[in-house]
């Protein structure tokens, strides 16, 4: 009888330990990116981040990095697995001369495992960056019942804020 219990008391605290692992992998801090600019390198934690099922999301706006980015200046950007392991891209914003509307665009898309970095170069030298935003995709693409427009779900993104540099 004692063997018995003293067995059933070994599993308990192995299965109690295996719990306390997983809750922990669980609970693990999300992937980081960085930025790199002119040889300075800007870790971003993200700005929004879900699970894979887009159920458990968190927000914090002020994870974004900010940085001055002389125009024309190329941005190295590197991703972790876990953000090239899935389907991502770049979007980005930049002004042009004097005209204070941003052009946006978008990098092609990373397919899953195919790279872990991406270098935004501007289309001209004089373009001045506004932002540049890492984007991860979650489920498949969908359609929106209400605009009839193909959805494409972003489970995570991490963003650099671009700023002139002081003369």
């Amino acid at each position: 009888m004692i063997t018995c219990r003293r067995r059933s008391a070994r599993a308990l605290a192995g299965l109690l330990a295996v719990a306390a692992v997983l809750l922990t992998g669980c609970s693990s801090a999300p992937p980081t990116v960085t930025f790199e600019i002119a040889g300075n390198a800007l870790t971003a934690a993200p700005t929004q981040f879900c699970d894979n099922a887009m159920e458990d999301c968190t927000d914090d706006p002020n994870a974004r990095v900010t940085a001055a980015v002389a125009p024309g200046t190329p941005i190295r950007i590197a991703v972790p697995e876990e953000v090239s392991s899935g389907p991502w891209q770049v979007a980005y914003a930049f002004t042009r001369g004097d005209d204070p509307e941003p052009v946006q665009q978008r990098s092609e898309i990373a397919t899953a495992d195919s790279r872990t970095e991406f270098t935004l170069n501007l289309p001209e030298p004089t373009d001045q960056l506004v932002t540049a935003q890492v984007q991860l995709f979650g489920p498949a693409p969908a359609i929106d019942p209400q605009t009839q427009q193909l959805q494409f779900p972003v489970r995570a993104t991490w963003v650099l804020v671009g700023e002139q540099p002081q003369p």
